[in-house]
Formats: structure tokens, sequence, C-alpha cells
């Protein structure tokens, strides 16, 4: 509910492309491994990483974010993140 009483939908997360777990993997190999799996795809499409907590999940979505592409949810994911990224359009 929001603060007017009304309830809110939340977009459903778009299906990914692609999926890479990181878990364990520390900074910044975890960017580095997400930046070269997104130098593979098409633009438009979207990867899901799974991340840990701390470090990875605050810098990992700031790099592919300064790098142009977009990140469409960060959800909870088992002692973990889920984030969706949308690849960018054009080089």
């Amino acid at each position: 509910m929001n603060t007017r009483g009304e309830s809110q939908t939340i977009p459903p997360t778009p299906e990914a492309d692609a999926e890479l777990d990181l878990r364990g993997v520390i900074c910044p190999y975890n960017f580095v491994k997400t930046k070269l799996k997104l130098e593979t795809m098409e633009p438009g499409q979207i990867l899901a990483v799974i991340l840990d907590e701390g470090d990875p999940i605050r810098n990992v979505p700031r790099s592919v974010t300064d790098d142009g592409h977009t990140v469409l949810s960060q959800e909870p994911h088992a002692h973990s993140y889920r984030v969706t990224i949308r690849k960018r359009s054009g080089p």
C-alpha cells in the first residue's frame, strides 16, 4: 500500500536471457565476469547475476550502470541478491 492507502503493483522481473552465479567471487572479478558476459549478449537482452551481500551488491550494479547498462531489479535471493541488468543499446 502507498501512503494514500492504495495498493501498488510491482512490475514482474523480466525473464533473463542468461544468468551468472557469482556467489563467492570477490571484487573486482565479479564485475569483470559480468562485463564480459554482457559483451557476448545482444543489445536489450537481460542478464541475471547472483551476487553476495556487501561489496558485490554495492559495486557491481553501480559499475554496470556507469557502463551504460540498466539495472532493472535487485532482489534478495537466499543470503545473496539477484540483479537483473538490461544490456545497453549501441556500442
